[in-house]
């Protein structure tokens, strides 16, 4: 998503696109690239005015050279599109535009910037981006380019106004006239509806020069040209003012490639705080998806130990004992210990998809135990009848085995069943796949390590359990 310079026109911007589209289409792995300059003209589209966006679509990985990989490809076409003046930020279309509605940010990390002076933001946002570009794992940093824009400043001459009786006013209203428009009716055609609207002819607005020819009527009636009443001249501006919380604001945005985000944005919080100095009532923030991930941490924090105490709630409601839920629940430390290991043997962060997958595997785990104790239960109460409630610790150990053994071929279909359908999304590289496959790998690898904890632990804690009833008894 190439992020153009403000100062750079519509017929620039369009031809900069084009050679980048072009530069783009040369790579092997390109099906087909599509454009947008600007922004739409509506206030649903959280664009900026200096946005360029380009939409690659690429081949299948099948098609690909070999070798080639989805960071090796976006380097390449990164070095291809890089022009002077032009800073590219590479991110998926459907996430950039929601991180653009939720923070305003179109990076996975933005660091705003919150102050009272335009110029003063702008020159510190640089100075930020400076910083950043030295911490490892920064990419495609881009200070937000406020200023540049080309304006037309008309400032009025009052005591040359005065001189001809003209008022302030009077030469404003002639202004609008010939360059801002002025809505005359409004026309209905069917259900559409298209405002009229007056302004002077091109050849008469297109220069400072020729604006100056534009004629003002004094109350006498004589034409006195603008430029004698008021100063034309060209000067630079911002493209966009954006503000939040009542104070300007200037981004700084980047990616971060090559390491997890949560350790880029501690380590770069403090070097930018230490190397960077604010004027007085101006503050940073730092914002993108990282601010999304934050928000889930403390979401996540509260929901995992509501969800075991939940669970361990209704096992105490089952069992009407503490030793048995806490013993049932242990299903919970081997579930997430095997789902751990496997994260770590294949390469996958800790997310938000990852901890909904641990969610699930703790349910899962403990529905096992469960069943497992029941069983247990059921074999020791059988015992209990075949001798007349006369249960000796070598009885109880016949029983254990014997419950054990009768659950041991439907807990290893049941375990059998989860892993089987989950291969195929382990297996997947189809569209999603990069959501789906954490959430699959906690539960896959969660449920092999509580297989053994309900085949060999669950037995054995059972029986420590029922013969410390009996040794009370």
């Amino acid at each position: 998503m190439p992020v153009t310079d403000p100062a750079i026109s519509l017929p620039q911007a369009i031809k900069i696109t084009k050679k980048q589209n072009e530069a783009i289409l040369k790579v092997p792995e390109v099906a087909s690239v599509v454009a947008k300059v600007s922004r739409a003209d509506t206030s649903t589209d959280p664009s900026p005015l200096n946005m360029t966006e380009t939409v690659v679509n690429l081949k299948p990985e099948s098609d690909w050279r070999p070798g080639m990989t989805r960071e090796k490809l976006i380097a390449e076409l990164d070095e291809a599109t890089t022009l002077p003046g032009v800073s590219n930020i590479w991110t998926q279309p459907i996430i950039n535009r929601i991180n653009m509605l939720t923070t305003g940010i179109r990076s996975e990390v933005g660091v705003k910037i919150f102050g009272n002076d335009l110029k003063v933001l702008e020159e510190r946002a640089r100075a930020v981006a400076d910083v950043l570009r030295k911490i490892p794992g920064a990419a495609d940093v881009y200070p937000e380019q406020v200023t540049g824009a080309p304006y037309l400043d008309i400032r009025v001459n009052r005591e040359a106004a005065a001189r001809y009786g003209i008022s302030v006013g009077a030469i404003q209203d002639v202004i609008e006239t010939a360059v801002g428009e002025t809505n005359l009716t409004l026309t209905i055609e069917g259900r559409h509806r298209f405002p009229v609207r007056v302004r002077y002819a091109p050849q008469y607005r297109s220069s400072p020069e020729a604006l100056g020819s534009v004629l003002v009527t004094a109350p006498n009636g004589a034409q006195v040209p603008l430029g004698q009443l008021a100063e034309i001249r060209p000067v630079g501006g911002p493209a966009m003012i954006s503000s939040e919380n009542g104070l300007l604001v200037v981004t700084v945005l980047l990616n971060v490639r090559g390491r997890d985000v949560g350790s880029f944005v501690d380590e770069a919080r403090k070097v930018v705080a230490e190397s960077v100095r604010l004027p007085q009532g101006s503050y940073i923030e730092w914002s993108g998806q990282y601010e999304n991930e934050v928000r889930a941490k403390r979401r996540i924090q509260i929901v995992m130990p509501v969800v075991l105490l939940v669970i361990f709630m209704l096992l105490y409601m089952t069992y009407r004992s503490f030793l048995e839920a806490a013993h049932v629940l242990l299903a919970v430390p081997f579930g997430l210990a095997g789902g751990i290991y496997l994260l770590y043997a294949l390469g996958y962060n800790f997310s938000v998809a990852v901890w909904v997958g641990f969610i699930a595997l703790f349910g899962t785990a403990v529905q096992t135990a469960v069943v497992m104790v029941i069983y247990l239960g059921e074999a020791v109460a059988r015992k209990r009848e075949e001798h007349g409630e006369r249960l000796t610790p070598a009885l109880l150990l016949e029983a254990v085995k014997e419950g054990a053994l009768l659950r041991l071929r439907p807990l290893v279909m049941t375990a059998s069943t989860v892993v089987a359908s989950l291969l195929p999304i382990m297996w997947s590289s189809s569209t999603g796949a990069e959501v789906m496959k954490p959430l699959a790998t906690p539960v896959l690898g969660g449920m092999v390590s509580s297989l053994a904890l309900v085949l060999i632990v669950t037995p054995v804690i059972f029986y420590w359990l029922r013969e410390r009833e009996l040794r009370r008894a």
